[in-house]
């Protein structure tokens, strides 16, 4: 299994280093481009080209950062390893229901790029203003900037993922009650996935309940596989996940 694993890594990790080239800004822009790297250059150098339509969604926009990548590859690589380690133990014990949702999840996550997604303010107000935050970009970089979305994505342990209409003000909580969990799901938490590449842990058990926690529009609902076997070495499995698909950025344009 471990040599499995490095293979994984390996190849993924070649397909990411063949994909470099140029930096690139595109999405809800007046003018996509892509430009020749030269050292030295700062997100501002490639943000302000393009114009990024002031009516966009700034809030979710994403850099696609090379130096991230290995990192991120590693991360998914856990990711799958875990979650085969789930299925196989759930087989041993007899626990078909769960080793068929650790095996969808599987597949799910399997799907998803690895993008080098790193956490920034993209708004070209704030660069220009900040120059902390204008940070220097590497070759192969990029920069979306997504359509606007009313949309709540809920996915994980639950009978099928679903996209919700964002609810301004409504409990992230429940949002699940639009889209029912399965029996194998963690009953205490959920992982709340926001648009700007962020993360949390969310109580919402009667016991533990959190209030007041509120999914943006473009958010993304982990609702967590359950794991009370404590022969399994997964503990860290379900926010490791949403920690992945906090990676992931919202479609360049309307769906």
């Amino acid at each position: 299994m471990k040599h499995l694993k490095k293979l994984t890594l390996c190849i993924l990790l070649s397909h990411c280093a063949l994909s470099q080239a140029s930096v690139s800004v595109s999405g809800d822009v007046l003018k996509p481009i892509s430009v020749a790297y030269t050292p030295g250059m700062r997100l501002l150098s490639i943000i302000s080209p393009a114009s990024p339509n002031p009516e966009s969604y700034w809030l979710a926009a994403a850099w696609l950062h090379q130096p991230e990548v290995e990192k991120q590859t590693r991360l998914k690589v856990g990711v799958l390893f875990d979650l085969k380690m789930l299925q196989r133990g759930a087989l041993l014990n007899n626990k078909d229901a769960l080793a068929a949702t650790a095996e969808r999840l599987y597949e799910e996550v399997n799907r998803l790029p690895v993008t080098g997604r790193k956490v920034a303010n993209l708004d070209p107000i704030a660069l220009e203003v900040g120059f902390a935050r204008n940070y220097m970009i590497s070759d192969g970089d990029r920069v979306i900037y997504p359509a606007r979305t009313n949309k709540v994505t809920v996915v994980g342990a639950v009978e099928q993922p679903c996209v919700l209409p964002y609810q301004a003000m409504q409990e992230v909580r429940d949002y699940l009650d639009h889209c029912p969990r399965l029996k194998q799901a963690e009953n205490d938490f959920l992982w709340l996935i926001r648009p700007d590449g962020t993360y949390k842990q969310v109580a919402i058990a009667a016991w533990n309940r959190e209030d007041n926690v509120h999914a943006a529009a473009g958010s993304t609902i982990l609702v967590p596989i359950r794991n009370d076997n404590a022969d399994l070495p997964t503990p860290d499995l379900n926010e490791q996940l949403a920690q992945f698909l906090a990676t992931q950025p919202l479609a360049e344009v309307a769906p």
